[in-house]
């Protein structure tokens, strides 16, 4: 009986672990090593298929005053709120990752058979985020209006590394920004 209960407490030491490894403790989303080891996966994968995808870096516009003013304990409830309005608007087949601070992103496989399919795809996507994260949120009894600045790049042509790819979503995100915020823009070499 004491090896099956060894096992167990093994089994879940190992659970809590990988949790530790690969997922964000907040928002319970994928975190940025995970995330990573996805992206290297499917651009590996874009060299064998003719599905195009696309990288969504998502920055929350207005989010560091709000958690300065008023304390991280109403921040971190913000994160949780702003983590489950982009899994409510991306697909199954995405993997929405929190990477720290108020950034997350999402990693959209097999958006379309050719570039202007995917790109058209991506945009559709970026615009019902954009939606969804300008929606009032309730904290407490206050209400908080917060917006986001989203960069894309495309995955198509599966020449570029994973750090490549987050830094042309990342460098697509801070076009969003100077552009006014709460809008989107794609990485244009």
């Amino acid at each position: 009986m004491a090896t099956i209960s060894d096992l167990t407490h093994r089994k879940a030491a190992e659970q809590e672990a990988h949790r530790l490894a690969f997922f964000d403790p907040l928002t319970g989303l994928p975190n940025r090593r995970m995330m990573l080891d996805r992206l290297e996966q499917a651009l590996g994968a874009s060299h064998h298929s003719d599905q195009q995808g696309a990288l969504l870096f998502i920055d929350l516009d207005g989010f560091k005053h709000i958690n300065d003013s008023l304390g991280h304990q109403l921040g971190d409830e913000l994160l949780q709120l702003m983590a489950r309005r982009i899994q409510a608007v991306s697909r199954d087949a995405d993997l929405v990752a929190r990477l720290g601070g108020d950034e997350f992103v999402i990693l959209a496989e097999g958006l379309g058979e050719t570039i202007d399919g995917a790109s058209q795809a991506a945009e559709r996507l970026a615009t019902r985020l954009l939606g969804k994260l300008t929606q009032p949120c309730w904290l407490g009894d206050h209400r908080h209006l917060l917006s986001g600045s989203i960069g894309i790049t495309l995955l198509g042509d599966g020449t570029c590394r994973v750090d490549e790819c987050l830094q042309q979503a990342e460098m697509a995100m801070y076009q969003a920004k100077q552009a006014g915020r709460n809008t989107l823009r794609f990485f244009d070499p």
